[in-house]
């Protein structure tokens, strides 16, 4: 997996996915400025879903805490599928990841 700062990168996917795929070759973080708005957390939780715990590197994390509304979708390794954050919470709390 790589990822870009790039919006028109080609190997990006984009939005949900209805059957499970592969997790994408590339993906969309942010430029890497900015403060902090949440605290850098790693691991949500499909909470209305599959119940999965997924772990996600350290600039996604980054780029959630900068600006959490950054990513509409999110994958999850238990369904292997991107869903809609509003699915997911933070692991260990009840806040929504993209709130």
């Amino acid at each position: 997996m790589s990822l870009t700062s790039d919006p028109k990168d080609p190997n990006l996917t984009h939005g949900v996915n209805d059957e499970p795929v592969e997790q994408a070759k590339t993906y969309l973080v942010d430029d890497g400025t900015g403060e902090f708005v949440r605290p850098v957390r790693h691991t949500y939780v499909h909470d209305k879903g599959c119940g999965a715990v997924t772990t996600m590197g350290l600039r996604l994390a980054e780029t959630y805490a900068r600006d959490p509304k950054f990513y509409g979708a999110t994958y999850c390794v238990g369904c292997r599928m991107h869903r809609p954050v509003s699915e997911f919470v933070w692991d260990g709390t009840d806040e929504r990841v993209g709130s």
